[in-house]
């Protein structure tokens, strides 16, 4: 009877040791799966609501930056404005890199977009330098506009393919897009080289700031 107390007592002691040692418990082996499935789930929710927050309001310069082309009433414009709309619908769903709209040059593209889009609608500038389509420069383009006639100070009410113009100390620095859209105050542009690409902003002019002025179509 004695060795029999023994050896059930040395039997308690090994299983307290082993767990000890750290051996697992059978018993947790179920519940620990659960939870990491728990934990694995509200993880991947978490980062579902994150990404889906991202991806339907992207970070915006100005206003709303939008995720799709806006829609537009194409029957009450003219046949250049018509094109333009066009042309930005096509580069903003299949968009080129920078040096497309630079022939091949790299730097800050703004006004190439303004300026290759001009061109592909048949409404192309004139560089008052070179006589080049291409107006590489903000201020060059402000220059081209008014020794053409077609600048235009704020209070302006653009129009679809008119060009705004910024200086340094608006939201997107120095820098010009494309009108698309106007109404009530309310302008949606198309530029390029905004967040390294192109993209559409919606805005109240009068939140902007730093506009320059307006070129005309």
């Amino acid at each position: 009877m004695a060795e029999r107390q023994v050896s059930t007592s040395h039997r308690v002691r090994s299983h307290s040791a082993g767990a000890r040692h750290g051996r697992p418990d059978r018993r947790t082996g179920p519940w620990l799966a659960v939870v990491l499935v728990v934990v694995a789930l509200v993880v991947a929710g978490v980062l579902g609501v994150l990404w889906w927050q991202d991806h339907s309001n992207p970070a915006a310069i100005v206003g709303q930056r939008g995720t799709e082309f806006p829609v537009i009433d194409r029957s009450t414009l003219d046949q250049t404005q018509a094109r333009i709309v066009a042309v930005t619908e096509r580069e903003f769903r299949d968009p080129g890199a920078g040096t497309k709209y630079a022939e091949g040059v790299t730097e800050p593209w703004c006004a190439d977009f303004v300026s290759w889009v001009m061109r592909e609608a048949g409404a192309p500038l004139a560089n008052p330098n070179s006589g080049s389509w291409r107006i590489p420069g903000v201020y060059t383009l402000q220059e081209y506009y008014a020794s053409t006639g077609r600048f235009a100070p704020i209070g302006y009410q653009p129009r679809t393919g008119d060009v705004l113009l910024y200086d340094g100390t608006s939201p997107f620095g120095q820098h010009t897009n494309i009108v698309l859209k106007s109404d009530a105050g309310t302008v949606t542009t198309i530029g390029g080289n905004e967040f390294g690409e192109i993209s559409i902003h919606t805005f109240p002019l009068a939140e902007a700031g730093g506009i320059v002025g307006f070129g005309r179509l």
